[in-house]
C-alpha cells in the first residue's frame, strides 16, 4: 500500500512539472527561442526602453513568425523549414537587440 501511495505521488508530481513548462514538444529550441524573445520584449516594454512604436512592430513580426511556423508545422518541419525559422529567429533576436540599446526611451 505504501508503495502505491508513493508511486501515486511521484507520477502526479511529475506530470504537473511537464505540464507547467511552456514548451515540451519535439519543437522545444524552438518554442523556447519564441518565448524568451517575446519576453524580453515585455521586459522592454516594462522598462520603457522600447518605445510604443519599436514594441508594436517587434510583436507584429513576432506574431508573423509564430504564423509561419504553425503554417509550416501542419505538415510537419523539414530541415529547410527549421532552417529557415532559426534564421528569422537570429536576425528578429539581433532586431530586439538594436531597439532595447538604441537609447530611445518611451517617456
Amino acid at each position: 500500500m505504501k508503495h502505491l501511495l508513493a508511486g501515486t505521488a511521484l507520477l502526479l508530481t511529475l506530470t504537473a512539472g511537464a505540464q507547467a513548462a511552456p514548451w515540451g514538444s519535439r519543437y522545444d529550441n524552438i518554442d523556447r527561442r519564441q518565448y524568451n524573445q517575446q519576453q524580453r520584449i515585455q521586459d522592454g516594454i516594462r522598462s520603457g526602453r522600447l518605445t510604443p512604436r519599436e514594441a508594436r512592430d517587434l510583436e507584429r513580426r513576432e506574431a508573423a513568425l509564430r504564423y509561419q511556423e504553425n503554417m509550416m508545422r501542419r505538415n510537419g518541419l523539414n530541415p529547410m523549414e527549421r532552417a529557415r525559422l532559426q534564421r528569422e529567429q537570429d536576425q528578429l533576436s539581433r532586431d530586439i537587440s538594436r531597439q532595447l540599446n538604441d537609447r530611445q526611451r518611451r517617456w
